[in-house]
């Protein structure tokens, strides 16, 4: 008996140089969706900015954006890459992408009231790792929020293991997200539980309830594929 497909995440981010290209990609967050919706092949999806300074700024990062799909399997992640017109028009005008390939290990939370991630690899502590963490913040705590971050999105520069790290979201300052690469399952999990700022945040996060709805996930790095256009 074949073993059933394994649910798929691409993360991709392309890169914008041109003052066009940037233009095209901001107006395309309000009208991309409505074309995807209607695609076949994506079980969840999300357009996402970026942030500016070190990936986690308030300020968003206008030369960058993310496409974020989960799959039921590779094989359909594969046909739309190959046909999709939205996936096409964007490879079309960004000069760069780059796309990391995933299978979730385990997720915690809601993520637009929807829990998008099948777990089923295992967690190899030896094996690189991706991590998800997304919440919508509450209007009411927005500064004390910001006011906080700054200082663990720093804490994360030169980290031992981290590949890559970029501040990711649906809307500027509200719905936050972050994305990063470890070489290690055991260097991330070094960082989450060692950090003293990191764990004073979680602390916080509990006492002041800055979030409306929040989300956590780990992921087996797959393969990473970038290309220039």
């Amino acid at each position: 008996m074949r073993p059933p497909p394994q649910q798929v995440t691409t993360l991709t981010f392309f890169r914008f140089d041109s003052l066009f290209g940037r233009l095209w990609a901001f107006m395309a967050m309000g009208i991309a969706p409505f074309l995807l919706a209607r695609a076949k092949g994506p079980v969840f999806y999300k357009l996402l900015g970026t942030g500016g300074s070190n990936g986690f700024g308030a300020r968003p990062d206008f030369s960058t954006y993310a496409l974020l799909f989960v799959w039921e399997d590779s094989a359909t992640a594969a046909r739309f890459f190959e046909c999709n017109r939205v996936w096409r028009a964007y490879q079309k005008r960004g000069q760069e992408t780059h796309t990391f390939h995933l299978n979730n290990i385990m997720a915690h939370g809601w993520w637009s009231d929807q829990q998008p991630f099948v777990s089923a690899a295992p967690f190899d502590p030896a094996a690189p790792i991706a991590v998800i963490t997304r919440a919508t913040i509450r209007w009411s705590r927005l500064w004390s929020f910001w006011k906080n971050v700054a200082p663990v999105s720093r804490s994360m520069e030169g980290q031992p293991g981290l590949l890559f790290a970029k501040g990711i979201g649906e809307l500027p300052w509200i719905q936050q997200a972050t994305f990063s690469v470890w070489a290690s399952g055991k260097q991330m999990t070094d960082y989450a539980y060692r950090s003293a700022l990191h764990a004073q945040v979680i602390r916080t996060t509990r006492e002041k309830g800055w979030y409306k709805e929040e989300l956590f996930a780990r992921f087996a790095l797959i393969t990473t594929q970038t290309a220039d256009h």
